[in-house]
């Protein structure tokens, strides 16, 4: 199984996923400066000694001691409310975390996934 960095992962889908890779054998580490997301969500998965939670804003250096199959970017301010309320953090999410979880998956040689939001 691989182990797989989810931004974003205390997130409605974000969590659901890192559900699901848990349950598929996978390790999983969160990146999440809980914005919007809540730890909450993560109930399931939170004490599994294959998961790990950093509270971290993808918008500054990333950085993930061990190896990583996978980066899953999925941090993202994501209804219009927020939007109104945090215009450049959310433009700073979409742009410098793309660039800093595209450096984190080339240093790893991992593969990437980018997830935005619907709104886009």
């Amino acid at each position: 199984m691989g182990r797989v960095c989810v931004t974003g992962g205390a997130g409605f889908i974000g969590s659901h996923l890192c559900d699901a890779l848990i349950d598929a054998g996978h390790d999983v580490v969160v990146l999440d400066n809980r914005t919007t997301g809540r730890t909450d969500k993560l109930e399931g998965v939170f004490y599994h000694d294959r998961f790990t939670f950093h509270e971290h804003d993808v918008t500054e250096f990333v950085h993930v001691s061990g190896e990583l199959d996978w980066v899953i970017h999925l941090a993202s301010l994501a209804s219009p409310v927020f939007y109104r309320e945090h215009p450049i953090k959310t433009l700073k999410v979409g742009a410098l975390g793309t660039h800093k979880t595209l450096g984190l998956a080339r240093a790893k040689d991992a593969g990437y996934l980018f997830a935005s939001t619907s709104e886009v």
